[in-house]
C-alpha cells in the first residue's frame, strides 16, 4: 500500500487514525468531526477558486504533472494535483509554476495547500513538506519553497521543505511499519480526539482497558512516567493519587 497524503496526515495526528484509515474504516457517526472536516473542505476549495482567477485559462491545468508537462511553457498553476511515485502518493491542492525570462535560471515549482485554522501546526507544515518530497520524487528535481494560505485573511506563509525532510522521512518509514504489520499501534487518546470520525470506538476501546490517556490532560511523559512505576491503568493512578503518592489529594 502506498503511502498517501491522507495516511499521512492522519499519522501526524494520531497513528490509530491512520492505522484504521489503511484498513478502510470510516468511523462511526461524530457530528463535529464531520463539521470539522466541511469547514476544510470548504476553504480548500474556495482557496483554490480564488487562486485560478489570478490566472488565464490556458494557464491552468488539473491533475498529475510528468515530466514532459513541467517543461511546457503553456501553464503556470496546477490543481488537485496528484503526484505519485513507487511508494508515495499525494494530491496537492494547488501547485504554482514560476518561470524567469532569463534563459540561465530555472523555473520554480512551489506546492500549495490551504488551512482553514488561524494558527498554522508543526502538522501542517509537516503535511506540505510530504507534498513537497512526494513531486520532488515524482520529478526528479528538487522542491526548495512551499506555501500554506491559511486563515480567515488567506495569509500565505513560505515553508522550506528540505529543513522538514528528515522528520518527514522518520514519519513515512514509521508509516511503512506500521501497514506492514497487522496489529493496531497502542491506543492512546490525545487532544485530536474531539474532531475525529474514530472517537467513539477508541474511547470505548480506551474505557475496556482503563486506559491511562482517560486522565484528562495527563502528557505524554507524565503517563510513560507512571507506567515506569507500574501504573498502566487509570484507576491505578487515581488509587495514587488518593494515597497521597501524587500531591492531588
Amino acid at each position: 500500500m502506498p503511502i498517501t497524503s491522507d495516511l499521512f496526515e492522519a499519522y501526524v495526528k494520531c497513528p490509530t487514525k491512520c492505522f484504521l484509515r489503511s484498513l478502510g474504516e470510516t468511523g462511526t457517526n461524530n457530528s463535529y468531526a464531520n463539521w470539522v472536516r466541511t469547514q476544510y473542505l470548504s476553504y480548500s476549495s474556495e482557496g483554490i477558486k480564488q487562486l485560478v482567477k489570478d490566472f488565464a485559462e490556458d494557464e491552468v491545468i488539473t491533475g498529475t504533472i510528468d515530466s514532459e508537462e513541467t517543461r511546457s511553457p503553456r501553464w503556470r498553476l496546477s490543481i488537485q494535483t496528484l503526484a505519485r511515485t513507487h511508494n508515495l502518493e499525494s494530491v496537492i491542492h494547488a501547485v504554482e509554476r514560476l518561470t524567469s525570462e532569463r534563459r540561465d535560471t530555472s523555473e520554480s515549482l512551489i506546492p500549495i495547500r490551504f488551512i482553514n485554522a488561524n494558527k498554522v501546526h508543526k502538522r501542517d507544515k509537516l503535511s506540505l513538506a510530504f507534498d513537497a518530497l512526494a513531486s520532488s520524487q515524482m520529478l526528479g528535481r528538487e522542491i526548495a519553497v512551499g506555501n500554506i494560505i491559511c486563515g480567515n485573511n488567506h495569509a500565505r506563509l513560505t515553508v522550506n521543505p528540505g529543513a522538514l525532510a528528515s522528520e518527514v522521512n522518520a514519519v513515512t518509514e514509521k508509516i511503512d511499519t506500521l501497514l506492514s504489520s497487522d496489529s493496531p499501534p497502542e491506543l492512546i487518546l490525545n487532544r485530536h480526539c474531539p474532531e475525529c470520525e474514530f472517537k467513539h470506538q477508541c474511547r470505548q476501546k480506551a474505557l475496556e482497558i482503563d486506559e491511562l490517556s482517560l486522565l484528562s490532560g495527563i502528557t505524554e511523559t507524565e503517563r510513560n512516567s507512571h507506567r515506569s512505576k507500574g501504573m498502566s491503568t487509570a484507576q491505578q493512578h487515581l488509587r495514587f493519587c488518593i494515597a497521597g503518592g501524587c500531591g492531588s489529594y
